[in-house]
């Protein structure tokens, strides 16, 4: 098939599970020309996405007079097409109040869809898909209208629960509506009251050839305890640090390395002054994607402590879980969103309370100290990942439904 894909940003840092998906389904033998909304404000800089980067079109970046004559030449060449799309998306406009910002918001995403659409024709694209449900999925399903080419989603985490703007029209509309977890699936067709039959849950996966078993999962001496992710707050790294001051009471041996940045890293880095930490948790900063499996490898326990933040905005299924998993690190996360769909507590890792230090503190501890208990949980959760979550079974799935969709419209 020749596919395009539409994403916030490509290659980006924080969204390595949209450029993987598209290197697997290349290596299926699809055609695939990348979109992105914007440039990435941190960009992902491994030397294998040299090639997929030179490819990358920029929506964003395009002059408005280049833009402007996409529209001409849709007017020209597919007049009925362009009528029907700008009516929908004056009717979309009306729906959310015609004299608000998403109005606006709606109508300057229509103006950038006029080139997303004439990129597709001219590359004789067959289906496009979409990462992420708010912006990059308003400029798609306006160009999937403007050239008549079907479009499909994947749905994550803050675009559902935060931004979900017409999202039963998305759905609607969309070839099928992918999501990550049956716990997105469930919420988005309660809340939405969209047709069931629309959607799908396509997990974000782990390359098994990447990510590898290590060679043994004896304790470092000190035990290594880690986390990489933005530094925000459903992340939950302050649970983390809170923990670690409760843990420090009963054991001492440990060092904590947290990767990643993000807005709230100077209140974390102060909350460890606080608590007395500075001799035990190290910040690295972001981490490349080539660098995360060995720093993954390298810990014994990884602990993400996820929870909903102030503006109901919580992680899907957080990927680096699935990497850590995979190479046979110990994982500690939380009862929320999708997780426990990864992490089962007790078979595949442990699962705290949201924001619960006092839980967090006793299970680091209680898998530093039972080597059998944690030995079984590794094994468990690098055949879960195996089996439901690898990056090949996934593709294959995708290949699927887009195959399905072509073929119905």
């Amino acid at each position: 098939m020749k596919l395009a894909y539409l994403a916030p940003e490509i290659p980006a840092l924080s969204a390595t599970f949209v450029y993987n998906e598209i290197l697997a389904l290349t290596e299926l033998g699809h055609e695939i020309i990348p979109f992105s909304v914007h440039k990435p404000i941190m960009p992902a800089t491994d030397q294998h996405l040299d090639e997929l980067r030179s490819k990358v079109i920029y929506l964003y970046a395009m002059s408005k007079k280049t833009v402007f004559f996409s529209h001409l030449k849709l007017l020209t060449k597919k007049p009925i097409h362009y009528i029907k799309a700008l009516s929908k998306c004056v009717k979309d406009m009306f729906q959310v109040n015609i004299l608000s910002r998403d109005a606006r918001g709606l109508l300057y995403r229509f103006f950038y869809a006029a080139k997303l659409a004439q990129d597709l024709l001219d590359n004789d694209i067959q289906h496009l898909h979409v990462h992420f449900a708010h912006v990059p999925t308003d400029i798609a399903m306006y160009a999937s209208m403007l050239s008549g080419i079907p479009f499909s989603v994947t749905a994550h985490a803050n675009d559902i629960f935060e931004r979900g703007l017409l999202l039963d029209k998305k759905v609607e509309r969309s070839g099928f509506f992918a999501t990550i977890s049956d716990f997105n699936r469930h919420y988005i067709q309660q809340t939405y009251q969209v047709d069931p039959g629309k959607l799908e849950i396509i997990r974000c996966g782990v390359d098994s050839r990447v990510f590898t078993r290590k060679s043994s999962i004896a304790l470092s001496d000190p035990v290594r305890i880690g986390v990489v992710g933005r530094l925000v707050e459903k992340k939950g790294v302050d649970t983390l640090i809170s923990a670690l001051a409760i843990l420090h009471t009963q054991f001492s041996d440990f060092k904590v390395e947290i990767a990643g940045s993000g807005p709230l890293e100077e209140e974390l880095k102060q909350q460890v002054n606080q608590l007395a930490l500075t001799d035990k948790v190290v910040f690295l900063g972001p981490l490349p994607h080539d660098q995360v499996v060995k720093f993954v490898t390298g810990l014994d326990l990884f602990v993400l402590p996820c929870k909903k933040d102030k503006q109901g905005d919580m992680d899907g299924i957080p990927v680096v879980l699935m990497e850590a998993m995979m190479v046979g690190t110990a994982v500690i996360s939380a009862k929320i969103s999708g997780i426990p769909e990864l992490v089962i507590n007790e078979q595949t890792g442990m699962l705290i309370e949201p924001d619960n230090s006092e839980q967090l503190a006793a299970a680091m501890l209680e898998l530093i100290k039972d080597e059998a208990s944690r030995t079984t949980l590794i094994r468990n959760a690098e055949k879960k990942v195996q089996q439901e979550f690898a990056q090949d079974i996934n593709a294959r799935r995708l290949q699927t439904l887009f195959t399905e969709t072509i073929g119905r419209f």
